[in-house]
């Protein structure tokens, strides 16, 4: 039986490694993530996780100058993915189910196929807003926040579906992990706000926490000691992207909301090249990672961005 994320961590005595991975372009096939699968599995990841990204809405010009709206998802689903990677390689895996683009019809028949696969472990976001828009818009009939899917798994664990009046239900299992931010998530007003409804996601049954990637340990470390002062005790998972090109300067801090230390940034502005700034970036977080193992953190999560050349590298040096 498919062990859960939190079973991989009570039964190991040391830090653990984990990755995550984004699905094929539609139209492209498993070659590209077996690729980078093949380049991690030498260090014996725990589990694997797979992002998810809502459909975008783009518009074409017409011959008659009008432009017509229609949607389009750049990427497939969690689902297959999650299942070639789990069958082919025996690995955990970790769908991201997220609240934009899907009713919670919809989300219900993806954890009924999740569960049919075998795969007990989610990490359940409530995803970013549309590329151009300003705030966050549900799915008609979907779930508005985080907390809200949180709750629809925790249901379907006790055997409540959305059609009530279901005979001889059979409940799941899922393992849940949520997002925590460091540096607090973009939207909250203060971060006493964002561990609050942290806190209230662990409370309606989220296992564990999975941070937001973060240049400076120290984020990390405050933001552990401030979530277990607020009583939230369960694992919390630091979350690592090295820096590789060096458009990253402004991308990821604009992206992401997080601060990049002084430092780093001198050393990314003597770069001569985007080769100089990958060498620069692995070197970056290899260290912090070696400062996370020393203290004893239950996973190292690197987050591939679909390259996994320098995460081999970082595993390598830590592993």
């Amino acid at each position: 039986m498919e062990l859960s994320v939190t079973e991989h961590i009570e039964r190991s005595e040391k830090t653990l490694f984990s990755f995550e991975l984004l699905p094929p372009l539609k139209g492209h096939d498993f070659e590209s993530t077996r690729e980078a699968i093949d380049a991690l599995i030498e260090f014996d990841p725990s589990f694997v996780n797979i992002t998810y990204h809502q459909q975008e809405v783009v518009y074409d010009h017409m011959p008659n100058g009008y432009h017509k709206k229609r949607t389009v998802r750049k990427r497939p689903g969690t689902v297959g993915i999650a299942a070639a990677i789990k069958y082919r390689y025996n690995l955990v895996v970790v769908p991201h189910i997220i609240c934009g683009g899907f009713t919670k019809e919809d989300t219900e028949n993806a954890l009924i196929d999740l569960q049919f696969l075998g795969i007990k472990n989610v990490l359940l976001l409530r995803g970013d807003p549309l590329p151009n828009a300003k705030v966050f818009i549900p799915e008609p009939e979907g779930n508005t926040y985080a907390l809200d899917l949180v709750n629809q798994v925790m249901d379907l664990n006790k055997g409540i579906y959305l059609e009530k009046d279901l005979e001889n239900t059979r409940s799941m299992d899922f393992c849940i992990g949520v997002g925590g931010y460091p540096e607090k998530h973009a939207e909250s007003p203060n971060m006493d706000s964002d561990l609050f409804f942290l806190k209230k996601k662990i409370e309606a049954g989220a296992s564990y926490i999975v941070t937001q990637m973060f240049f400076d340990n120290k984020k990390y470390f405050d933001f552990v000691k401030r979530c277990r002062q607020k009583g939230i005790t369960v694992p919390i998972i630091p979350g690592l992207k090295p820096v590789s090109i060096a458009n990253h300067l402004t991308s990821i801090p604009k992206t992401f909301n997080v601060d990049m230390p002084v430092e780093l940034v001198k050393e990314i502005i003597k770069c001569k090249d985007n080769k100089q700034v990958r060498e620069l970036g692995v070197e970056w977080a290899i260290n912090q990672s070696k400062e996370l193992i020393a203290a004893g953190v239950p996973v190292l999560h690197l987050y591939t961005m679909g390259k996994t050349d320098n995460i081999q590298k970082i595993a390598k040096a830590v592993f």
